[in-house]
């Protein structure tokens, strides 16, 4: 361990050399981080700026969430919008990356938090996170604004201009629905009903019609997570944030599928052999090999 010297402030770095590296890292009032997310006193927890005492009982977790994320209190209409998305992928069984790895994991180190662990780092690119359609939903939407087009118009221009570039629309698909995705069907609706499917929404939508008429793609749906990242930029949360909140509408499912694996018991899952297949070779000539890497004779 470098032990810092006598005339290096408590936020000066050092690189060992004998010399700091001076105060780049605070901010204009000395302090090396600032948050307006929270304070801490001696004698209460401030939330937003709100006593977190006044909070508990007074407002459902929901709009808990929503308040520290966002800043500010939501209205009826935005828990029961928000509400919905984080009812919306609350599982997928084992067919869903996550909850498998979590399984996988807790078998070895059979630990809630090993297996929750797990699933997080298995959200990404290709499931759950909403975060690239929150992009392209934004991107699209001012590419709307700007273009002076109607939207049918707009929506087929874009999709032919991806499809030359071959591109993908993200939040497009499912492996299983076809034509439409019940949970985001259900999702839209509620979202409808609130008043919170605005024209970014919209606009989306206008680009998914102008791709179900290319050949073939007729039966491929906006799925849960597409709307998930609709309605959540609706209601002003960030693409980022966005998983984030995808993640929390699924760590219920992770937490009962890590329970039931610790209940059971069973150590070390492994893929059964019957399950999966070798594609190598079994018959190399170490020996030869060797040699021919260079490697001196092998002794008796």
């Amino acid at each position: 361990m470098v032990n810092l010297p006598s005339t290096a402030g408590p936020f000066e770095e050092y690189d060992g050399s004998g010399e700091t590296l001076g105060n780049d890292t605070a901010d204009q009032s000395g302090a090396y981080w600032s948050s307006s997310v929270s304070h801490v006193t001696d004698t209460n927890v401030y939330v937003r700026g709100y006593d977190l005492e006044d909070l508990i009982g007074q407002i459902p977790f929901t709009a808990a969430i929503f308040l520290l994320i966002r800043g500010r209190i939501p209205s009826d209409h935005e828990i029961r919008a928000l509400d919905a998305v984080l009812s919306g992928i609350l599982d997928y069984g084992l067919e869903k990356p996550g909850t498998v790895a979590a399984r996988f994991a807790v078998s070895a180190n059979p630990s809630m938090a090993v297996g929750m662990s797990a699933a997080c780092l298995s959200v990404g690119k290709h499931t759950l996170a909403t975060e690239d359609s929150g992009r392209f939903i934004l991107a699209t939407h001012a590419e709307f604004l700007g273009s002076g087009l109607p939207l049918e118009a707009f929506a087929e221009k874009k999709v032919n201009r991806m499809r030359e570039a071959k591109e993908r629309i993200p939040g497009l698909g499912h492996p299983v629905f076809k034509v439409v995705d019940p949970r985001a069907e259900r999702l839209r609706s509620v979202a409808l009903q609130e008043g919170l499917w605005n024209q970014p929404a919209e606009v989306y939508e206008a680009v998914h019609r102008a791709f179900t008429k290319l050949p073939g793609k007729s039966d491929i749906p906006i799925n849960d997570v597409g709307v998930m990242a609709a309605i959540l930029l609706g209601l002003g949360f960030t693409p980022e944030e966005g998983t984030g909140v995808a993640l929390l509408s699924t760590l219920p499912g992770v937490i009962a599928h890590v329970s039931e694996e610790l209940s059971a018991g069973k150590p070390i899952r492994i893929v059964p052999r019957n399950s999966a297949s070798y594609e190598g070779i079994t018959d190399r000539d170490f020996e030869a090999d060797r040699l021919e890497a260079g490697w001196e004779p092998s002794k008796p």
